[in-house]
């Protein structure tokens, strides 16, 4: 059974060492950092990242589903192209438009092992 770095990063109180997590729960927390990251905050990697937070407050529509759908994809291909294949991804959020928040359900194959895995993110 494979184990990595726990994101975000952090030591063990039991172990004193660095946490690890399970490789499903691994790449689940990578995605969440490629979405959740701005390009540019990162100062050695500047590109790196999708900057899903500049969308939460742009007009709810159609535009924006679509929009936030070709981020996510792109963004996942070219971070994690050798752990995951996105397979689908569902934008909603319409019934709280008003409090400015974007749900994102991705479906994907985890490439080393085979298995069908889903994360729900919520970007506010």
């Amino acid at each position: 059974m494979r184990h990595d770095y726990a994101y975000p990063f952090r030591i063990d109180a039991t172990s004193h060492q660095a946490a690890q997590s399970s490789y499903s729960d691994h790449v689940g927390q990578m995605i969440r950092q490629v979405l959740l990251t701005d390009p540019g905050e990162r100062v050695c990697l500047p590109e790196f990242g999708c900057g899903l937070r500049r969308l939460v407050f742009a007009p709810n529509s159609d535009a924006l589903r679509a929009t936030t759908k070709l981020l996510v994809m792109q963004s996942l291909s070219r971070w994690l192209a050798g752990q995951i294949e996105v397979k689908d991804v569902r934008i909603s959020g319409a019934d709280k438009a008003d409090e400015g928040v974007l749900e994102i359900a991705i479906d994907y194959l985890l490439i080393e092992t085979q298995e069908q895995q889903q994360a729900t993110i919520e970007v506010r």
